[in-house]
């Protein structure tokens, strides 16, 4: 494991000016913390919940309580409208899909959530098979979910939406992240 296990977890460049940039470069940074998890775990087993372990915990939390929530609420606002408007029964059922997903996603990471506070806490030495099954839980829900939104949600409702829209996009994932 690196010197600090939250090495992964650097955002890449993009800004609220390109909406659909952002929703991409939140994916990949979602997909570091995801593997910062997966390395995470793999050095509890070897190493416990020692110093870099409790960080790489808070790391992950940190990223789960507030910017995930974030993203989801983009994509709900902006992408899944725009799947929906199109009349395409598919992507109506894409829509729900993802939506879904979500709600999915805000349940297991309750469970996961526990589980790195008590690693954040140094209270947990070791993780047992139910508490391993959460975290792999947790992160195999983000694996197919991105795959459909880079895949089709994404494109399709990029192009769907007009110069204004995009704008308004913008404007208002600037406002919720009290951006200027």
């Amino acid at each position: 494991m690196a010197s600090r296990l939250d090495q992964l977890v650097s955002s890449p460049a993009a800004g609220l000016d390109e909406p659909f940039a952002m929703l991409h470069a939140c994916h990949e940074r979602m997909q570091r913390t995801l593997a910062l998890l997966g390395r995470l775990e793999a050095h509890v087993a070897e190493h416990g919940a020692d110093e870099q372990a409790r960080q790489a915990a808070r790391d992950v939390a940190r990223y789960f309580d507030n910017a995930a929530p974030q993203h989801h609420l983009d994509e709900e606002r902006h992408v899944l409208p725009a799947l929906r408007a199109g009349g395409d029964p598919a992507l109506a059922v894409l829509a729900a899909r993802l939506e879904n997903d979500h709600r999915a996603m805000e349940s297991a990471w309750a469970a996961a959530r526990a589980v790195l506070q008590q690693i954040a806490d140094g209270t947990l030495a070791r993780l047992d098979p139910e508490q391993e099954q959460s975290l792999q839980s947790f992160t195999q829900l983000y694996a197919g979910h991105i795959a459909a939104e880079e895949g089709t949600a994404f494109p399709t409702a990029e192009a769907r939406l007009d110069a204004d829209a995009v704008r308004a996009m913008s404007a208002d994932m600037r406002a919720r992240r009290g951006a200027s």
